[in-house]
């Protein structure tokens, strides 16, 4: 590593750390938290009000940011096809859509509905001439052509899911593309689920045989993503509410096959939820303690890792995380897009903002928008669904 790259890093941490719940990365070690309800829990919900005129993001230093395209209900999921068309899942809507940049203007001139009706689509993939969609309740595919983005054929229903609870069902490949990753959230906050698929990565063959438990105790999984220099599955969990402004922490995790995280009897490593019972010293025993903490009840949801060469080199490798924002502290935290450093296939680094400016008052409960979405396009951009405004943001470096 160049010694200008080490005080990056160093720098990086020391702006991670300052934040008021623990953001860092444990390398597996149980960080120091503190006690559950230290302070009381709070209920401080949002509400998304129009933005004023003109209004975009605030991006970080060396970054401009535009709007690609609006008018969504819902946008969420977002992922860029082989031919580089980024495929939106209009979960609001029950739409998985299409956008196009042909003409490379940084923003979307063509929109076409891709399939429609269904319930609550959430995580794309692709493998072959196949576009794989996680509704709430299944697991489905549709024949389509690679080169034109176009549907070929119907639906065709692979595996059912556990409906109702957390409503996210992503999706990601292997590298060989012989086994597809499912995640599944919980139902409830701490609650003992009788359903072993809920709180856990599920994962099956392309044609959605032999689906197995892959990992487990994993609250509400949402990102998932594989490493590409090392084919290592990747998560990003929200974790339990009402334990106080500060805990836990939402954390991002590599997977283990086999591996239990701790929900619902403990969180973070073996610390316990004095309201669960009865608990489970066996299971906890081994719970394992997550890579990255990102701080408590920011929400992370779909994160990329940065493949483009748009950006700087020292973004690249790394991961850039959605974080959708707190309904569960008593100062909003998230609201944002952050960004975790990684060198030769692991974390360096604690999470840095990349992009605000969604929440205008932290102490306040209003917001212009919430990030769910983020996906690596073609060109290198970055761009970044915001399901509060019904907006697509692209992230830009300034040259």
């Amino acid at each position: 590593m160049h010694a200008n790259s080490k005080l990056w890093l160093v720098a990086f941490f020391s702006v991670a750390c300052s934040a008021s719940a623990p953001a860092q990365v444990t390398g597996g070690k149980k960080p120091d938290l503190p006690p559950p309800f230290a302070t009381k829990g709070a209920v401080n919900g949002t509400h998304v009000v129009p933005a004023p005129a003109g209004f975009l993001p605030q991006a970080a230093e060396g970054f401009r940011v535009n709007e690609f395209a609006r008018g969504f209900k819902g946008p969420r999921w977002l992922a860029v096809a082989p031919n580089g068309d980024i495929f939106v899942a209009g979960t609001g809507s029950g739409e998985v859509l299409v956008l196009r940049d042909p003409k490379n203007t940084g923003s979307a001139q063509e929109r076409e509905v891709f399939a429609a009706g269904m319930d609550s689509p959430f995580g794309i993939a692709f493998r072959g001439n196949y576009v794989y969609v996680g509704n709430t309740g299944e697991l489905v595919r549709f024949p389509y052509d690679p080169k034109t983005s176009k549907r070929t054929g119907a639906a065709e229903h692979l595996l059912d899911l556990p409906k109702k609870g957390h409503s996210t069902r992503s999706l990601a490949f292997s590298p060989d593309g012989k086994q597809l990753f499912i995640s599944v959230g919980s139902e409830t906050n701490v609650s003992i689920e009788a359903d072993e698929r809920r709180a856990a990565i599920t994962v099956c063959d392309p044609d959605g045989k032999n689906a197995r438990i892959y990992a487990s105790g994993l609250r509400n999984p949402v990102g998932l993503a594989l490493e590409p220099s090392t084919g290592q599955l990747w998560t990003g969990v929200n974790e339990r509410d009402m334990l106080g402004d500060d805990l836990p922490p939402d954390y991002l995790t590599s997977v283990r096959e086999g591996g239990f995280y701790g929900w619902p009897y403990s969180y973070i490593g073996d610390n316990l939820d004095p309201r669960v019972k009865p608990q489970r010293p066996d299971l906890t025993a081994r719970a394992i303690v997550p890579d990255v903490l990102l701080g408590a009840h920011r929400a992370p949801l779909q994160f990329a890792f940065y493949t483009g060469t748009q950006f700087p080199e020292k973004y690249r490798g790394g991961i850039f995380l959605a974080e959708h924002g707190s309904w569960n502290r008593s100062k909003l935290a998230g609201y944002q897009v952050v960004f975790v450093p990684f060198q030769n296939g692991k974390p360096v680094a604690g999470p840095v903002t990349i992009l605000s400016g969604f929440a205008p008052d932290p102490a306040g409960t209003e917001v212009y928008g919430r990030p769910v979405g983020i996906a690596v396009a073609a060109d290198g951009a970055l761009l970044v669904s915001d399901d509060g405004a019904g907006v697509i943001w692209r992230i830009s470096a300034v040259r």
